[in-house]
């Protein structure tokens, strides 16, 4: 298996409980995924939903907490808890298939062979940037949400806030204080939703997300489908003007940012000093590219967990695991097709005990 976060976890701890031997891969230095790298002024009141890993309870923590150390450490105790065994780091740089097994290849030449494989490496290595005419011209700071470095470095700065996601939404809320100016510009026009978050509404997103990647359709995150929630700090951004949205502009300048206007008008333009583009990630799957997954519609079919194209190649953390809200479940089902596959699925007239997915 490669990843240990939220649903690469999840998928471990199933593997343990099932008695099934596996080998559990991370890239990164110490527990906690990617929120190790959250930035340090997001914190347990501000984050936008957790959700417990299987057969444990998230700790209670002061609200200020930041989610960057809080997180991890609670990824870290449930690893000790469980006795998950996770090899870090090691960086997966290629799998291939000769032809019988599944050769998982690290980036210092070590070899991995398995008969089935679980990736869960998530998004955050992954930050999309939208091309944009012109944007390798501007002068001044861009920066993406993965890099965000406090609202301290742009304090008296004018600035324009990119993305219609919650990422920027929190962000904008933390930098208006102390910027000159600021825009926010999205594609669309946001989505604001004015009531509680039930697991009805997250089940009917994720089932939305799922159809899509059946399709081999590139996949939308579930955050994208629930829409923006209100909370009172929200309200209150809102009502202050600090989330007024602009559509988006058309090209970037060496100075600013350039909306086109009527056909034979000038066009409008903002200068701005930094661009923060909150623009969303993508899946990190490069390392899979030699199996040959995707498809002409851009994306990778899917049937649950399994892709289509190879049937031993499970992915949580996509699609509709990409979030906390889907991704214990998709660690769970994975578990259960891949033993099932190998004859190794719990239940009449199956064997039950120690059975390994990897050589």
């Amino acid at each position: 298996m490669i990843g240990a976060g939220q649903a690469g976890l999840s998928a471990a701890y199933h593997l343990r409980r099932t008695g099934t031997d596996s080998i559990v891969l991370d890239a990164e230095q110490g527990p906690g995924g990617a929120w190790r790298h959250r930035w340090r002024t997001l914190t347990m009141a501000t984050v936008n939903g957790i959700t417990e890993l299987p057969d444990s309870q998230v700790p209670e923590l002061a609200a200020q907490t930041p989610a960057r150390l809080a997180l991890p450490a609670y990824f870290a105790d449930y690893e000790d808890e469980f006795g998950l065994q996770v090899h870090r780091p090691v960086t997966i740089h290629s799998v291939v298939d000769d032809g019988h097994w599944l050769r998982a290849i690290a980036a210092d030449g070590a070899e991995y062979r398995m008969r089935a494989l679980i990736n869960a490496t998530g998004t955050w290595g992954r930050p999309f940037w939208p091309h944009y005419p012109g944007r390798e011209r501007f002068r001044g700071r861009q920066w993406h949400t993965r890099d965000y470095p406090g609202p301290e470095a742009f304090a008296g700065k004018r600035v324009v806030v990119i993305g219609g996601g919650i990422s920027a939404v929190q962000l904008l809320q933390e930098i208006a204080p102390v910027v000159a100016d600021h825009l926010w510009v999205t594609r669309r026009e946001p989505v604001w939703v004015d009531r509680e978050f039930t697991s009805e509404l997250g089940r009917a997103a994720v089932a939305m997300v799922e159809e899509r990647v059946r399709r081999g359709l590139p996949p939308r995150s579930v955050v994208s489908v629930t829409g923006l929630p209100l909370t009172p700090a929200i309200r209150a951004a809102r009502e202050s003007g600090v989330l007024h949205r602009l559509p988006m502009f058309s090209s970037i300048d060496e100075t600013g940012v350039l909306w086109a206007a009527d056909p034979g008008s000038a066009d409008t333009r903002y200068d701005a000093d930094i661009l923060l583009w909150c623009t969303g990630f993508r899946a990190a799957l490069e390392h899979l590219s030699p199996l040959h997954l995707r498809g002409h519609g851009g994306g990778i079919a899917m049937d649950g967990t399994r892709t289509v194209v190879d049937p031993r190649v499970h992915l949580v953390g996509y699609g509709p695991s990409a979030s906390t809200i889907g991704a214990n479940r998709a660690g769970r089902v994975a578990v259960r097709e891949i033993r099932g596959m190998l004859g190794l699925a719990d239940g009449p007239g199956r064997p039950r005990g120690r059975h390994s997915v990897v050589e």
